[in-house]
């Protein structure tokens, strides 16, 4: 297992492992709403470190091991409805960190993979400073416009209103009700894995609140539609074609939008990281990043 270490960044503390050699091409990995970097699979990590690849995963601000803002109140559920909240920081901030985290490691540029709101942080990074990118990666993720990558409307309470859980054992059901409703129905459920991962998380950093100010960011994010067009490094977006949360509209709106990226969908796809899927990827951000280095 690799070794939890911590640096400050962006005026805040980044929980991050990395997995690989130092020196090797670097892949940084930022993961979505509420969600941990256990989220990223670490047989998914070992295999792009054997691949000849140095992968760094790390916790967004307000999950996990990262710093927490809990002084600042989480908007209300009716607030973030009526978008009237003010979000207490916004994706260009969660963005600065993920820059800054880079420039503390002495990494760029980087191959830069995003999944949902890290797929937003990750565009964002690459449009306030592409120079520190030599690749970018989108994976389940949309661009911003409120036309495209809409959740299904069965889904909307479940987003605004994520269950508060008061143990472990809560926590590992929670995450099950979840993911038989946004995951892959074309995959067997991975049960095992989503409890041990949601048991993992509850004891490393649970925190309602950090969810709710993240949510707050994710709906105060602008279009970047028309911006994406700046966006020139080697890009990949993956998506599932049956992803009910962000649907597969919005990785389409973004391959049309980036130049000269590549559009992968997977059938029987929702969203989540099948297992049976962790290979593919591996072999299609590698490829990617193989030819980014050359």
């Amino acid at each position: 297992m690799p070794d939890l270490k911590t640096l400050p960044a962006n005026g805040i503390e980044i929980a991050y492992e990395t997995f690989g050699e130092r020196g090797a091409p670097p892949i940084v990995l930022v993961m979505g709403l509420g969600t941990q970097m256990l989220a990223w699979p670490d047989e998914l990590c070992e295999d792009l470190a054997q691949r000849g690849h140095h992968v760094v995963r790390f916790d967004n601000r307000d999950v996990g091991a990262s710093t927490h803002f809990t002084g600042i109140r989480a908007p209300s559920i009716a607030a973030l409805l009526s978008r009237r909240a003010r979000p207490p920081y916004t994706i260009d901030d969660m963005a600065d960190d993920c820059l800054a985290l880079i420039d503390a490691l002495d990494l760029a540029p980087v191959h830069l993979v995003g999944a949902s709101l890290g797929g937003f942080i990750a565009q964002t990074a690459a449009l306030r400073r592409q120079s520190s990118l030599r690749s970018l990666t989108l994976i389940m993720t949309s661009t911003g416009s409120r036309r495209v990558g809409q959740a299904a409307p069965r889904l909307i309470s479940r987003l605004l209103q994520r269950p508060v859980v008061t143990d472990r054992e809560a926590a590992m059901r929670s995450i099950i009700d979840t993911f038989t409703v946004i995951g892959s129905k074309g995959y067997a459920l991975d049960e095992e894995r989503l409890r041990d991962v949601a048991g993992r998380s509850f004891e490393r950093g649970y925190d309602p609140g950090g969810y709710r100010r993240q949510l707050a960011a994710v709906i105060a994010q602008p279009n970047r539609t028309e911006r994406l067009r700046e966006i020139r490094v080697p890009t990949l977006v993956m998506h599932g074609l049956h992803d009910p949360l962000v649907a597969p509209s919005g990785g389409l709106a973004l391959a049309r939008r980036i130049r000269g990226s590549r559009f992968v969908g997977f059938n029987g796809m929702g969203h989540d990281l099948p297992r049976e899927l962790w290979p593919e990827f591996a072999d299609h951000i590698s490829a990617l990043v193989r030819r980014a280095e050359r």
